[in-house]
């Protein structure tokens, strides 16, 4: 009997290692919760920027993007910017805004669209553009013109 007990003792010892794996961590003071580990990177959100002051009606008008190389695409209507650029692989509408994706093998562009009053037309007001291999940064206006038709 006494032989059993030993060998439980040295199998439950055994198994705490695995056990202590299995438990979750317990968020660090300092550390927010949802916090990556270190060394992962997480996806990087991207917000166009708008005024921060809305008006009386409650509408905010999107602040425009003034880089060189990008004439013709900012302040740019949907029509204009597939014909400048074909079908986009994403057309997403989130109430008045819209986001055109374009992808090609070397980078994706997105292209977010605001209207400049309210009810009017959406326009091109900024770029974002990102290698398709990796998602790191690049110029945009080389992008864009990569991907024009």
């Amino acid at each position: 009997m006494p032989e059993f007990a030993a060998r439980s003792r040295i199998l439950i010892l055994g198994l705490l290692p695995a056990l202590a794996a299995c438990a979750t961590a317990v968020p660090q003071a300092g550390q927010p919760q949802g916090a990556t580990r270190p060394g992962v990177r997480a996806p990087a959100v991207r917000i166009p920027p708008t005024q921060p002051a809305p008006s009386a009606t409650g509408f905010r008008s999107a602040k425009v993007m003034n880089l060189p190389g990008l004439d013709g695409i900012i302040g740019a209507e949907r029509a204009g910017l597939l014909s400048r650029f074909g079908q986009p692989r994403l057309d997403v509408v989130e109430g008045d805004v819209r986001k055109l994706q374009f992808v090609g093998t070397a980078c994706v562009l997105d292209i977010f669209l605001y209207p400049p009053a309210p009810g009017a037309e959406p326009r091109a007001t900024y770029v974002d553009a990102r290698r398709s291999s990796d998602g790191l940064d690049v110029d945009r206006a080389a992008c864009a013109a990569a991907l024009q038709r």
